[in-house]
């Protein structure tokens, strides 16, 4: 997960500092659990190289205007340990955010060894299944422990449940009862294997109900002291300064525009790190077919977006308006642009998912009653709705043409889920061919395997719901509400200069009124471009605790809330400035 960017920056950096050092055994771990070529060592070195910069810059710039010098070594030191422990703490905050991820895929890892287990109850079969079947990191690390296993007494799950024991204690209850099952006798075997999915099911609603009532009070926090207090100053800052409080358009912009964005990053990186487990979307890459690597499109609408905007924003709003929208909707739409194919193809994949339990179950009863595999699919590819149903009928067209078995026709080069990213429907094929090879006696498994995955889906419902519930405040708020308000308090702040811009009010004191005011121009600049951060901040928090950080489901949830968010504070602003 460290970009090739951060890992060259890093080895250049620690060349700066080559005095011995002594890094925590939390970052080492983390670099470990990414998989990362740098060496703890290296981080740390980096670390110290780039503290040093930050406070020189920080020294030079805060000389510049003047400020008391005594205090800038003080805030230098201050930001120097401040990026030294971020540079540490990155690595150890992507492991945490990986591993959430990760854990996400602990229901499925589970219901994949459970299903296998139904059709051959063999440990050794259900670990190697489990982990063949899925890309993911969890999956991944089983596929290690079995490959250790291998030759041995050991099936790969014991090692794989010690290693992930401490980060979700259920999972470790569900394996060790799938490695029961295969010694049970067979109709405890089914009781035992009900267990293990009720085992990890009932862990993962849990802990996420747990997050979900307990984020609560963060994210309320935010809310007050992230958007509402710092909009609602807004509005007195022209009477403040005609006061005598000195309030610059320097100290705004570092309040506005550095230190509360600062803070709600700070704020969300703690909740991610918060966070038990996540579910993530199916994860598309570039170099999916459907998915075309030309970014020039994108630049090309942001192009022209931004070419229009500058056009068309002068003659409905003020000059000043100009570089705060133009840019936001440009921004926005090349966004949209580049991670809309990406967003196609999952939706796909979501789509194909939607229907599985009813072609499972249908495909089961007819297999159970003596019925062929190939044959039952063949029906229930015309009873099966939607996506699911098509892919149905296209495996099966493709298995009479190119006279292939039931896991090719599906996971072959040219088969039906070939280019559709969904690690279910393609473990599903799997257990199809499984059951393909066992004849009658799978019927029941496949059955057993649509009313698990029904459970599966009905969590992954449930889970999306409690979080909703907290993460639609952050939505609204990002692009509605805080613009909004932002907006109309500007035009009220504007409207409050009532001298033509010296700064007195009526009736104030005439010694006050030597304060100059803010220009409209500047408070509105600095307070926009707070809105605009607060839209990416907030709709990457309420998009991360919900779905996870998908850098695509990022971009396409971002690309919507900068422009909504520009186009809400220009709307607020010329409605509140009509009636002020």
């Amino acid at each position: 997960m460290l970009s090739g960017l951060g890992t060259w920056s890093c080895r250049h950096l620690a060349r700066g500092y080559p005095w011995p050092v002594d890094p925590s055994d939390d970052l080492g771990q983390a670099l470990a659990f990414l998989e990362s070529d740098l060496t703890p060592e290296t981080v740390t070195r980096a670390g110290y190289v780039t503290a040093a910069l930050g406070a020189v810059l920080v020294a030079v710039a805060g000389a510049a205007p003047g400020l008391d010098p005594a205090s800038v070594p003080v805030v230098a030191l201050a930001v120097g340990l401040a990026v030294a422990h971020a540079v540490h703490s990155i690595p150890v905050w992507l492991a945490s955010v990986r591993q959430t991820a990760a854990l996400g895929d602990a229901p499925d890892l589970v219901g994949r060894a459970v299903l296998r287990m139904h059709i051959e109850p063999t440990a050794e079969g259900a670990a190697a299944f489990a982990a063949e079947t899925d890309d993911g990191p969890l999956a991944a690390s089983l596929s290690r422990h079995v490959r250790r296993a291998s030759g041995t007494p050991e099936t790969g799950f014991g090692s794989f449940v010690a290693a992930w024991h401490d980060a979700f204690p259920a999972l470790r209850r569900a394996l060790h009862l799938v490695e029961a099952a295969a010694d049970a006798p067979a109709g405890e075997r089914v009781r035992t294997l009900d267990r293990a999915m009720t085992a990890v099911l009932r862990g993962t609603r849990d802990r996420l109900a747990t997050f979900a009532a307990t984020v609560q009070g963060p994210v309320t926090a935010i809310y007050a002291f992230g958007v509402l207090l710092p909009l609602a100053l807004v509005a007195v800052l022209p009477a403040a300064r005609v006061a005598g409080i000195p309030v610059t358009l320097g100290a705004l912009v570092v309040v506005y525009d550095g230190l509360l964005p600062v803070g709600l990053v700070v704020v969300s990186a703690w909740l991610f790190t918060r966070r038990p487990v996540a579910f993530p979307p199916p994860a598309v890459t570039r170099e999916h077919p459907d998915v075309p690597d030309r970014p020039w499109r994108a630049l090309a609408a942001g192009g022209v977006t931004l070419t229009v905007a500058v056009v068309a924003v002068p003659l409905l709003a003020p000059d000043w308006l100009v570089p705060l929208v133009a840019p936001a909707l440009a921004a926005g739409v090349a966004l949209s642009v580049w991670y809309r194919p990406v967003s196609t193809v999952r939706d796909h994949a979501k789509a194909v998912e939607a229907n599985l339990v009813d072609a499972l179950y249908l495909v089961g009863r007819r297999v159970a009653e003596g019925e062929a595999v190939e044959a039952a699919l063949d029906h229930a590819a015309s009873e099966v709705a939607g996506e699911t149903g098509a892919v149905l009928t296209d495996a099966c067209r493709r298995q009479r043409q190119l006279r292939v078995g039931v896991r090719e026709a599906f996971l072959g080069e040219h088969g039906a889920l070939a280019t559709v990213p969904s690690p279910r429907a393609r473990s599903t094929a799997a257990l199809l061919g499984l059951a393909a090879d066992e004849g009658a006696p799978a019927g029941r498994a496949l059955v057993s395997m649509a009313d698990h995955l029904e459970d599966l889906q009905a969590l992954e419902r449930e889970c999306q719901h409690d979080l909703a519930r907290v993460t639609g405040t952050l939505r609204s708020t990002a692009t509605t509400f805080g613009p909004l308000v932002a907006g109309a308090t500007v035009a009220l702040a504007d409207g409050m200069q009532l001298d033509g811009g010296t700064g007195s009010l009526t009736g104030s004191d005439p010694a006050a009124a030597t304060a100059p005011p803010l220009a409209t121009a500047d408070l509105g600049l600095a307070v926009g471009a707070y809105v605009l951060v607060l839209a990416v901040v907030l709709t990457v928090l309420a998009t991360g605790l919900q779905h996870g950080l998908d850098r695509s489901l990022l971009g396409v949830r971002v690309g919507r809330a900068l422009p909504t968010a520009a186009l809400v504070y220009l709307g607020a602003f010329l409605a509140a400035g009509a009636v002020v």
